[in-house]
C-alpha cells in the first residue's frame, strides 16, 4: 500500500496553503541530520548530487495528479535535502510547460555555496531556505552537518543566491529552547539575515516529534517576542492553525502516504484531510490492526509512524 510515489498530497500548509509535494530524493538522503527533524535520522548523509529517480517519471505522477487537483504550489520537498536532487532544474522547467501553478521549495540552504546549484534553482518561484545561528558550533550541534559543509559557506552562498535570484525567498528560522533563543545567538543571527535580504523571515520551533529529545520548543510568547526582535518582515509560523479543503478519493491511501513523509497525529490527519476525527480514528485503527503504522507518545500525544518495512 506504501509503495513507491514521488508525489503526496496536496495537504494544508502553514506557509503555502494547499501544498503538493514532490519527494524528489530516496528517504533520509540529507546533508544534515537535525537534531529537531521531525523525520528521524539520516541514513544517508552527502553533499553529492544524484538523479535518484527519472525527472520523466516523476513529471508524469504529477501531471496525473493535476487531473485532480488544484493546489496552491507544486513543492519539492519530502523525506530529504531536494537540492541533491541533480535533475531538479530540468524538472522544473517541464513542470512549467504543463501547468502555471508555481513552484515552491524547502530546503535547509547548505548547498547554495555551488554556482551550479543556485543556476538550478533559478526557475523556481519561491525558496524557503532555513538558518538557525551564525554560530559554527551551534551550527553544527542542530544540524549535525555533512563533515564538509561550513556555516561561512552557507551563509555567503544565501548572500549570493539572493542578489542573483528573481523570486522570492522565505527564510525559515529555526529556534530551540536553551540552544539558539538567547540574545549571544539571536543578535548576529539578526545581522546575518540582513545581509541576506529575505521578503519574509518565518519564525519555527520543533512542535512535532523531533530525532532528538534536547530539540525543546520555546513556547509560542517567546516566538513572538524573537519575531518582533527580528523586525518587521518576521512572522510566527510555528502553531499556526492549518485550513484544508478536503479530500477526495482514497482516503486510506492519503493517511498512509502523509504518514509516510513524517510522524503525524489524528489531529494532524483530520486537518490535513478536512474529515471528521472519529473516521481518522477508525481508518487508523485498521492500519494498526493491519501492521501498517505504529504509535509512539510525544508531549502527552499520539503520533503514528510507518512501520519499518512498509515504506
Amino acid at each position: 500500500m506504501a509503495g513507491t510515489s514521488y508525489v503526496f498530497g496536496p495537504v494544508p500548509s502553514r506557509r503555502l496553503g494547499y501544498s503538493l509535494g514532490i519527494d524528489l530524493v530516496p528517504f533520509k538522503t540529507c546533508t544534515y541530520d537535525c537534531i529537531y527533524c521531525q523525520v528521524g535520522r539520516t541514513t544517508k548523509k552527502t553533499i553529492k548530487c544524484e538523479e535518484f529517480f527519472p525527472p520523466e517519471q516523476i513529471l508524469e505522477e504529477i501531471k496525473e495528479k493535476l487531473s485532480k487537483t488544484s493546489p496552491d504550489f507544486i513543492t519539492f520537498s519530502g523525506s530529504g535535502e531536494p537540492t541533491l536532487y541533480s535533475k531538479i532544474g530540468e524538472l522544473t522547467e517541464k513542470i512549467k510547460k504543463i501547468t502555471d501553478i508555481k513552484i515552491a521549495l524547502l530546503t535547509n540552504g547548505s548547498l547554495l555555496w555551488r554556482k551550479d546549484i543556485r543556476e538550478k534553482l533559478s526557475k523556481i518561484d519561491l525558496i524557503l531556505p532555513t538558518l538557525t545561528t551564525a554560530n559554527e558550533d551551534t551550527f553544527r550541534r542542530i544540524h549535525r552537518p555533512h563533515p564538509e559543509l561550513r556555516l561561512n559557506n552557507i551563509i555567503d552562498g544565501l548572500i549570493k543566491f539572493r542578489k542573483e535570484y528573481n523570486g522570492k525567498i522565505f527564510l525559515e528560522v529555526f529556534i530551540l529552547k536553551g540552544i539558539n533563543d538567547n540574545k549571544e545567538e539571536l543578535i548576529p543571527l539578526r545581522d546575518v539575515i540582513e545581509e541576506i535580504e529575505p521578503d519574509k523571515i518565518q519564525m519555527n520551533t520543533a512542535v512535532r516529534p523531533p530525532s532528538e529529545k534536547d530539540a525543546v520548543a520555546v513556547d509560542m510568547k517567546r516566538l513572538e517576542e524573537i519575531a518582533s526582535f527580528f523586525g518587521e518582515k518576521a512572522e510566527v509560523i510555528a502553531y499556526r492553525q492549518r485550513v484544508s479543503k478536503g479530500v477526495k478519493g482514497d482516503k486510506i491511501s492519503h493517511i498512509v502516504g502523509i504518514i509516510k513523509r513524517r510522524p503525524v497525529s489524528a489531529k494532524d490527519i483530520s486537518d490535513a484531510m478536512g474529515i471528521e476525527i472519529e473516521e481518522v480514528h477508525s481508518i487508523i485503527k485498521g492500519l494498526m490492526i493491519k501492521g501498517i503504522i505504529s504509535s509512539f507518545n510525544h508531549l502527552n500525544e499520539t503520533y503514528y509512524i510507518l512501520k519499518e518495512g512498509k515504506r
